[in-house]
């Protein structure tokens, strides 16, 4: 065998591959910024707010200390739990955490229902009154939420649309404004909007020949929803769960107006602690317990794109 063929050849490499480290590194810069921003003006001020929760006043957190009351100062470098042993001592607080979370998980459950039918009825059957139904679910993406939530409250008030309408025929109508009811109630006006977007869009990039298919097996309607529509638009449908129990956890503007003193959200409990009795460190840390639920809500959003991506074989 000669020498040419016992050589080794060489492999070129092609002005991508040559080029890919380059690019990876000017891509690294560009995005640098807005990540720098990102630390800077929300991570450093989360950090700084953990610390004051755990009794560090010094430093960045050394003006709000000296003029908020009920400060708790800590003498070790651990911390102290003193501030969140006020708050979840606190009966108030309690009942006003047990509020939110099932505000947000019957405002989410609603909103879901709602959307899930409105965008199976877009996708199934179509025509005019789908089209009306999904239009109509979109309306409040453009109205205020301040104006939706004083039309609410006086929709459902004692001396409301509802009770009038109701005591015109001699029937004593519910009053729920100023309840828990209400600010269900605003919860899914603000929040269906985006989940009917979402969840009608996921269903409708639903190819039509697996559904054509799945009829000619001899699948009937709860078949095709609950095997085939349901679990393609399974990705869609968490974005728009998680989405809009975040969002209803963390309201103000809906329960502040429509929902009564007590008990209350823990949104606008965390705004009277800080404006009216001016105890920042325990405001504080009902922000970080509202935070703690938003991220466990979150987890959820992450674990559905990783089995999502790993499905597809991304991952």
């Amino acid at each position: 065998m000669s020498e040419k063929l016992r050589a080794p050849k060489r492999v070129r490499r092609s002005r991508g591959a040559v080029g890919a480290p380059r690019l990876s590194k000017v891509g690294f810069f560009m995005a640098l910024p807005p990540i720098l921003i990102v630390l800077l003006f929300v991570g450093v001020p989360v950090i700084v707010a953990l610390a004051f929760t755990f009794g560090f006043t010094g430093g960045l957190n050394e003006i709000v200390s000296l003029v908020g009351q009920n400060v708790h100062t800590a003498d070790d470098w651990w911390g102290t739990l003193a501030a969140w042993a006020d708050v979840f001592g606190d009966e108030q607080f309690r009942s006003n955490l047990v509020v939110t979370l099932l505000v947000t998980i019957v405002s989410t459950a609603v909103v879901l229902f709602m959307a899930i039918g409105i965008g199976l009825y877009l996708r199934l059957r179509g025509g005019w009154l789908a089209n009306l139904l999904s239009a109509l679910a979109v309306v409040p993406l453009f109205i205020p939420v301040v104006i939706a939530s004083w039309a609410i409250l006086t929709f459902y008030s004692a001396d409301g649309f509802i009770r009038s309408v109701l005591a015109a025929v001699g029937v004593d109508g519910p009053v729920w404004g100023y309840t828990v009811v209400a600010i269900v109630i605003g919860s899914v006006w603000t929040s269906l909007p985006f989940a009917v977007l979402m969840v009608a869009s996921g269903l409708q990039s639903i190819p039509d020949a697996i559904i054509e298919a799945a009829r000619d097996a001899g699948a009937g309607f709860l078949r095709i929803v609950f095997s085939i529509l349901i679990p393609m638009a399974f990705v869609p449908i968490v974005i728009a769960a998680t989405f809009t129990a975040i969002g209803v956890i963390g309201s103000f503007t809906v329960p502040y107006f429509t929902g009564p003193n007590a008990p209350t959200m823990l949104g606008v409990m965390l705004t009277s602690y800080f404006t009216s009795y001016n105890e920042p460190q325990q405001s504080v840390v009902m922000a970080f317990t509202i935070f703690i639920a938003a991220s466990a809500i979150g987890a959820f959003y992450v674990w559905a794109n990783f089995r999502s991506a790993k499905d597809q074989g991304r991952v």
